[in-house]
């Protein structure tokens, strides 16, 4: 492996000019010419570990999202990385299973390892940015807001979610529209929720209201149990993809298929899920918001100091099949 000094040698200038180059310091546009030509024909790369000293952070940025097995998440991935990697920054990835004792491991580590910055989606309200804060590391939230912490948070709007989803059953002709939705002590799943009511406004109050944990056998469970009532909701609004998924299989297995029972789904139902033409679909912006969430991620790392700011960001129009 070439070292700075080879580079030096060939491009005939100093080891603290190779060093300025490399650090993004302004030198002349001949000597940094010199500079990136020695170091193409000798195949140079510069020790980033010895870089992340000097500056005293890393090129690397910590991704915490709850689920990887989700594929809102997954895509929210890919939009992080897309920019970081523009940018010249390597994505961690950091799956806590909504687990807030993984989390705030993670969180440790994040600081441990000197990382730049965290995009945290959080396993709850309760978790404890102190020591990152404390140490200058910028922390933006991403789809879940922050309690307790002046951070950036790039946001969907919840509660328009769950208006538009139980709206468009309620414009076929629903009238009795349950709710599926994520833990109680997610505010996520209490907005999405708040927008169901918004547009039900249950008889019964709650009791056509299940809490679930975002995932497929969550729907399963709330499903089978929503679907024992006397009498048992004619459509159901269920606040994510994967629990959408769970609530399907029940409709299924039992010979109600959609359109019989209405079923309204926040966030695209899997690729490998058939989507029959009666399910209704409130697309999420997932993509987007990991996008965005990097964008201001890395203003920050770059010095930005202005206010701690919230982006909401759209959701798509109902689709149908």
């Amino acid at each position: 492996m070439s070292t700075i000094y080879e580079v030096a040698a060939l491009a005939g200038v100093s080891p603290a000019t190779v060093s300025r180059v490399f650090n993004g310091i302004t030198v002349s546009p001949e000597k940094s010419e010199l500079v990136r030509r020695a170091a193409t024909e000798l195949a140079f790369t510069p020790n980033r570990a010895a870089r992340s000293l000097r500056t005293r952070s890393s090129e690397v940025i910590a991704l915490v999202i709850p689920d990887i097995e989700n594929p809102f998440f997954t895509a929210m991935a890919r939009g992080v990385e897309d920019v970081a990697q523009e940018a010249g920054y390597s994505v961690v990835l950091c799956n806590t299973d909504e687990n807030p004792d993984k989390e705030a491991k993670y969180l440790s580590i994040a600081v441990s390892e000197n990382m730049a910055g965290v995009i945290l989606a959080a396993a709850n309200d309760q978790v404890d940015l102190t020591a990152l804060l404390t140490r200058r590391r910028p922390v933006v939230a991403v789809d879940r807001g922050p309690h307790g912490f002046t951070i950036d948070a790039v946001l969907v709007d919840n509660i328009a979610g769950g208006r538009a989803a139980t709206q468009a059953l309620a414009d076929r002709g629903f009238t009795r529209i349950a709710c599926i939705t994520g833990p109680r002590d997610v505010e996520t799943a209490q907005q999405r929720a708040d927008g169901w009511r918004d547009v039900a406004r249950p008889d019964n109050g709650d009791d056509s209201l299940r809490y679930a944990n975002f995932r497929v056998d969550g729907g399963r469970a709330a499903m089978e149990s929503l679907l024992a009532m006397d009498p048992p909701p004619d459509a159901v609004f269920v606040a994510n993809n994967l629990m959408s998924v769970g609530a399907l299989q029940v409709l299924v297995e039992r010979g109600q298929t959609p359109g019989g029972i209405g079923l309204a789904s926040l966030g695209d139902l899997p690729f490998s899920t058939v989507a029959p033409t009666d399910v209704t679909v409130i697309p999420l912006p997932a993509r987007h918001l990991g996008m965005t969430a990097a964008r201001l991620l890395l203003a920050r790392i770059r010095g930005d100091d202005q206010p701690a700011r919230s982006i909401v960001v759209g959701n798509g129009a109902p689709l149908r099949g």
